[in-house]
C-alpha cells in the first residue's frame, strides 16, 4: 500500500512541489529508469512517492535528500536541471528513433540471404563476433541486424568492415555504435558515418574517426 508523502513545513508539500516540477519539465518518466524514488498520481490526484524496488513510500528525509539530489546541478540550486535525467531523456529518444529506423530479425534477414533461419542466425553470431556485424539486443528480448550496414543481398557494406571492427572489438555498447554511425558525427564534421562512408573520398576520415571513437571508448572503460 503507498502512502503518501507527509507535508514537509509548506503549504503544498516537499512532494507535491517536486513532482510537479519534474512533471513541468517532462523528467518524470526518468526517476525509474534512473533507479531513483518515483511517484504516481492516485485518485485523488496527489503524488504517492515510494523507493525503487521495494515500493515502500518515501521518508521525509529520503523526499529532503531527492530533492537536494535533483537540484544540485548548476549555480542557482531553484532552477537547477537534473543533468543525469535530462541524459536519460535524450538516451531514451536516440533509442526509440532507432528502434524506429529499418532492421531486421533472424527471419527477415534469413530471407534477404535466401538461407534458413538457423544458418542466419549462426552467420550472424560469428559476425558479430569477430567485430563484423553490429547486432543489438532489445530490452524485450529481440535481436535486431540494423539494415543501413548492409546491402542489397544482406551481407555487410564492404566499406564498412573497417569502420565497424574498431567500435564493436572496442566493447562499446551496440546502442551507441549504431547512434553513432547513424546520426551526425562531430567528429566527421556534421557528417552521417554510414553515409560518408560511400564516398570514395571519405571512407578513410570515417575510418579514422571509428577508431579514434574506439580508443576513446577503451579508455574510459
Amino acid at each position: 500500500m503507498h502512502g503518501r508523502v507527509r507535508r514537509l513545513g509548506d503549504d503544498g508539500g516537499a512532494g507535491e512541489r517536486l513532482a510537479a516540477w519534474l512533471e513541468e519539465i517532462g523528467l518524470a518518466d526518468q526517476l525509474g529508469p534512473a533507479g531513483l524514488p518515483s511517484f504516481r498520481r492516485g485518485a485523488d490526484g496527489a503524488a504517492y512517492w515510494v523507493e525503487p524496488g521495494t515500493g515502500e513510500p518515501l521518508t521525509p528525509t529520503r523526499l529532503e535528500e531527492l530533492d537536494a539530489l535533483l537540484h544540485q546541478q548548476g549555480d542557482d540550486p531553484t532552477h537547477a536541471v537534473p543533468v543525469g535525467l535530462v541524459q536519460l531523456r535524450r538516451k531514451a529518444a536516440v533509442r526509440a528513433g532507432l528502434v524506429a529506423s529499418a532492421w531486421h530479425t533472424y527471419a527477415t534477414l534469413a530471407a534477404l540471404r535466401g538461407r534458413s533461419e538457423n544458418a542466419t542466425r549462426f552467420a550472424v553470431h560469428k559476425a558479430a563476433e569477430r567485430g563484423g556485424l553490429l547486432v543489438v539486443a532489445h530490452e524485450d528480448g529481440r535481436t535486431m541486424v540494423p539494415a543501413f550496414q548492409l546491402d542489397e543481398a544482406g551481407d555487410v557494406r564492404a566499406e564498412l568492415g573497417a569502420v565497424l571492427e574498431p567500435l564493436l572489438t572496442a566493447g562499446m555498447d551496440p546502442w551507441q555504435v549504431w547512434a553513432w554511425l547513424t546520426q551526425p558525427a562531430a567528429l566527421l564534421g556534421g557528417q552521417v558515418p554510414h553515409e560518408a562512408a560511400r564516398d570514395p573520398e571519405e571512407v578513410r576520415l570515417v575510418q579514422h574517426a571509428a577508431v579514434r571513437l574506439a580508443e576513446r571508448a577503451r579508455a574510459s572503460s
